[in-house]
């Protein structure tokens, strides 16, 4: 297994760069990094065990690393710069550390030979199809920094996009979890205070008393099985939505729901157009660009449609005419594809969809803001609020109790 080297050389311009390097022995790294054409000043093996780099937070990327990433190679690239050097720059300029080490990687791979393609596609969980793919055609067409800019445009209408549902669901969430705290708290240290004070007064106690006492003292009681309860519950729907029966149903389901169903589905419209107009107009084949989007659209429903699309493409049929027989896809979204396949701009036609749900998401986002903001009031004051009439209930009926 090849070692590790820390490195510090000089490049063309008197500058210092430092870097870690895997081969053999040190002479190999000398010769690579004078292939390279730098100056090398100071050579080491790198040290394990006690020194060695902790990485805390996890080995995710993220994607606004790799945007960044992707549109600082572009513009190396474009300046003329080779790969390796552009690779080993932003292997040593990057903050993330998992990314420094992927691209560490990478370029070890295309020292050794290899594409730059073929380099990414060895790391799937930082470089999806979508943007091994789009790089592949960038090499074959030689248009690799405007390819690595248009990922990079994506990668950002990604990142704005999640965060327009994360501002849409923060709230719902928030306020969820204070009425369970609230009911939680209540059930526990309130209702047991009513019910000392009911059994001192003696009577029959209002069915909806009845129930609140009774879940209370289950919860009291066996605390430790509604936890265990609600853990499998959360874990057993994840391993249920992983299925692929229940990925469609839950998916299905999501799209169909009130108020936020109409969000979900602009925002898989919206991947879904933006995604195959940046395949298709950095030269990637129609069959694997739908295949691509198919996995890249996070909706099994649109993906299943997208599949029937592509076989039905492979048979000689426009995109446009199968995109009819799914209800997923709007009258307006298959009309404009149609026009963009007539037109011979496809690519320019997908763009427009994507813009356009990228602006019903936004309006779309604002207006719930608005609307949930009333609703969930609402239902705190219903479980609240039912609760406390389910306490005072008897006190109604206090004087015939106390007889």
């Amino acid at each position: 297994m090849p070692d590790t080297f820390v490195y510090k050389v000089r490049d063309s311009q008197g500058q210092l760069i430092e870097g870690e390097l895997a081969a053999d022995n040190a002479t190999v790294v000398t010769a690579k990094l004078r292939e390279m054409g730098y100056i090398p000043i100071e050579i080491s093996k790198k040290q394990e065990g006690l020194k060695r780099e902790i990485t805390i937070g996890g080995n995710k990327v993220k994607l606004k690393d790799l945007a960044v990433f992707s549109r600082q190679f572009a513009t190396m690239i474009n300046s003329g710069l080779s790969l390796l050097r552009s690779l080993n720059i932003l292997a040593e300029q990057t903050e993330s550390k998992p990314l420094r080490e992927t691209i560490r990687q990478v370029r070890d791979e295309i020292e050794g030979g290899g594409s730059l393609s073929s380099a990414l596609a060895k790391h799937p969980k930082v470089f999806n199809d979508l943007y091994v793919s789009m790089v592949r055609s960038g090499e074959t067409g030689g248009n690799l920094d405007l390819v690595l800019l248009r990922l990079a445009e994506a990668i950002e209408k990604q990142v704005a996009l999640r965060s327009e549902i994360k501002s849409a669901m923060t709230y719902p969430v928030v306020v969820f979890v204070m009425v369970v705290l609230i009911v939680t708290a209540m059930l526990i240290f309130i209702v047991p205070m009513f019910e000392n004070l009911y059994k001192e007064l003696g009577g029959t106690l209002p069915a909806p008393t009845r129930i609140l006492i009774g879940v209370s003292n289950l919860i009291k009681s066996l605390w430790w099985l509604v936890i265990l309860l609600g853990v499998g519950a959360f874990f057993g729907l994840r391993a249920w939505k992983k299925t692929e029966s229940g990925r469609m149903i839950f998916d299905s389901f999501k799209i169909k729901v009130p108020v936020f169903g109409p969000l979900f589905h602009k925002v898989a419209l919206s991947r879904f157009s933006r995604t195959l107009s940046d395949l298709i107009r950095s030269g990637v084949p129609i069959l694997e660009s739908l295949d691509i989007v198919s996995g890249t659209v996070n909706n099994a429903v649109v993906s299943k449609a997208i599949l029937a699309v592509q076989e039905s493409v492979k048979s000689g049929e426009s995109i446009a005419r199968p995109l009819l027989e799914h209800s997923v896809f709007p009258p307006m979204v298959v009309q404009m594809i149609a026009v963009g396949e007539e037109t011979g701009a496809l690519d320019t036609m997908l763009t427009k969809i994507a813009d356009f749900y990228d602006q019903e998401i936004e309006a779309t986002v604002q207006a719930l803001t608005s609307l949930i903001e009333p609703i969930l009031i609402a239902v705190m004051g219903a479980a609240v609020g039912g609760m406390v009439i389910a306490l005072y209930m008897p006190m109604f009926n206090i004087v015939n109790l106390i007889k």
